[in-house]
């Protein structure tokens, strides 16, 4: 099924890519310790720093939809029906993240192309090579969440059409909620 296929990639994603967090706070330590400890300042290692968190920031970004953890206001959202939920994430994807993502791609992608025709690199002099892969990163993003946003359409129509039984228990509404305890 479509759905279960774009959630795998999205989850293996975000697994894979989640890492980086982990290299993000490393890089982090070691300009922390190199400037207050040592008294110097590696300029490449900064940039790492920048890149490796925008990297993972938008990589895991259709993992974070795929687990239903970006914000939402969810006054309405929260307590209604599963069918409401449903007719309210089509309404949404249709009308504003598939078109978000198709202007995203649209304007981004000349200005990653140009920046791998001279392989472009950090405006810093002693910055990190190869700003163009992660320029990249932003046509991932768009990618993996509006596959996701087709997966999620996908999922609000089997609901609406009383077929949620095809769908997979993990991949059901509700199926990602933390359960409180009482």
């Amino acid at each position: 099924m479509l759905v279960r296929g774009i959630s795998a990639i999205n989850w293996l994603v975000g697994q894979i890519l989640s890492w980086l967090a982990l290299a993000c706070v490393l890089v982090c330590f070691t300009v922390v310790v190199q400037r207050y400890f040592f008294n110097t300042s590696t300029l490449w290692v900064q940039d790492l720093y920048v890149w490796v968190s925008g990297a993972m920031f938008t990589g895991v970004a259709g993992f974070a939809l795929l687990r239903d953890d970006h914000v939402r206001v969810d006054i309405f959202y929260r307590p209604a029906s599963v069918r409401w939920k449903a007719a309210a994430d089509l309404f949404g994807v249709v009308f504003f993240l598939l078109p978000f993502m198709y202007v995203v791609l649209a304007y981004t992608y000349p200005a990653v192309a140009r920046s791998w025709g001279y392989h472009e690199g950090s405006s810093n002099i002693g910055g990190m090579p190869g700003l163009f892969i992660l320029k990249s990163f932003v046509i991932v993003f768009a990618v993996l969440v509006g596959l996701q946003g087709i997966a999620m359409a996908l999922r609000s129509i089997l609901v609406l059409t009383n077929n949620e039984n095809l769908l997979p228990p993990d991949l059901r509404y509700g199926a990602n909620d933390v359960k409180e305890a009482h």
